[in-house]
């Protein structure tokens, strides 16, 4: 009887430990790809790379780049102010490509031009266990936006790396930059862009002033073209865009600008929807040369935009109109801001004459590079530092006095 039992002892053993065994071998592994969600609400609960790939790679925490961040428990939430923005769309494209060659988990959200969606999709990547948070704010320069989502981070004691919208009004930097240890900030310098643009826009003009001066009356009419009120890259690009280009023809001896509709004493037209469009432009450059015109003696000569979407809707019109087509047709000068594909093409055909590259390469780069070095343990403000001493092909350095804050330098672009 005591040997009948030991064997059925022995078997009961034997099969608790193929048991366990079995168990390990089904639930031990875990998905490192990447999720990337397509919509302001929803998120993919798909994955970029299956448990069986991660069997044959190695252990979730060597999906590192060069082996040393290790990637396996980060989850980042990336929010866009609209996935309808053309520059921030290639930037969007640049920045999955990185992630997903090192295999970090991330989601994509489309803010879709509204605060409050932006903010309801935070609070659901929080929930879900989101640990970084990436945001292109919706409401440009809202410090009570943005506040907002710092404390909501911060509550679940995750960092907040905002990017290429600013998140303070106008001459109050460093308000929240400062005030927070859990945030950080890659974008660009909003003046400089209205600086190159505008000493670009007077080089241009002292070259060709003659053959531009359309009117024959010695002064060259422009009209203007901004993004969006309010929105500190939109206001200094209008300001200095102009500024700048006038200093350049006073110094040559010439007249300052002249905008074209003296009605009109704001010296711009905006796109109503924030939304810094072509179709905008288009329109508005329609209605303009429809009373602005060389018959009329009072032709616009000049266009200045705040970006390359508006630019290409200008030149839309103009094309229309029978100008800028090339092939001996008369081209009005037009500037934007962003050197996307369609301005550089437009630039190269001798549609548009140029135009401020921010790169789209280099926003990702920096963003990709911050993330690294919070995966790895630093602070953002550590993150920004490091970033600012990187030597890679794109520049970035440190705001001053803000220790979080960093810029990615502008370029001229004309295609030369």
């Amino acid at each position: 009887m005591k040997k009948i039992l030991a064997l059925i002892l022995a078997l009961a053993m034997v099969f608790c430990l193929a048991a366990c065994g079995g168990s390990s071998d089904d639930g031990g592994s875990s998905s490192s790809g990447t999720s990337s969600g397509t919509s302001s609400s929803e998120e993919e609960s798909s994955t970029g790379s299956e448990s069986e790939g991660e069997d044959e790679g190695g252990d979730a925490s060597e999906a590192t780049e060069g082996g040393d961040v290790d990637y396996s428990n980060l989850n980042v939430g990336i929010f866009w102010y609209s996935f309808s923005d053309t520059f921030l769309s290639t930037v969007r494209a640049s920045l999955n490509d990185l992630l997903d060659e090192a295999g970090i988990t991330y989601t994509d959200y489309d803010g879709n031009g509204s605060q409050t969606t932006q903010n309801e999709s935070i609070t659901t990547a929080l929930t879900n266990g989101c640990n970084l948070l990436l945001v292109n704010l919706v409401e440009s320069g809202s410090e009570d936006a943005a506040q907002s989502i710092i404390e909501e981070a911060a509550s679940y004691g995750v960092n907040v790396i905002f990017y290429n919208r600013t998140i303070e009004a106008d001459g109050n930097e460093g308000a929240l930059l400062n005030a927070y240890d859990n945030v950080g900030f890659l974008g660009t310098d909003a003046p400089e862009a209205g600086h190159i643009q505008g000493q670009m826009i007077g080089e241009y003009l002292v070259a060709n002033y003659d053959s531009l001066d359309l009117n024959g009356d010695g002064v060259i009419s422009y009209a203007m073209m901004k993004g969006q009120e309010g929105n500190a890259e939109a206001i200094y690009r209008t300001q200095y865009g102009v500024e700048d280009a006038n200093a350049v023809l006073v110094e040559a001896g010439y007249p300052e600008l002249e905008y074209f509709d003296s009605s009109n004493t704001a010296l711009y037209q905006v796109d109503a929807n924030g939304a810094w469009s072509s179709s905008a432009a288009t329109e508005f450059m329609q209605t303009n040369l429809s009373q602005y015109s060389e018959a009329n003696g009072n032709m616009i000569e000049l266009v200045i935009c705040n970006n390359d979407d508006m630019a290409a809707g200008v030149v839309t019109a103009l094309q229309a109109a029978g100008y800028n087509n090339g092939e001996g047709t008369t081209t009005i000068p037009v500037f934007g801001v962003d050197a996307t594909d369609t301005a550089k093409e437009l630039i190269a055909n001798g549609y548009m004459t140029g135009t401020v590259s921010q790169s789209n390469t280099g926003y990702a780069y920096g963003l990709k590079f911050m993330i690294d070095q919070l995966a790895s343990g630093a602070t953002p403000t550590e993150a920004a530092a490091a970033l600012a001493e990187d030597t890679s092909d794109y520049t970035f350095t440190l705001a001053e006095d803000i220790a979080c804050k960093v810029y990615m330098a502008y370029s001229s672009y004309t295609g030369e």
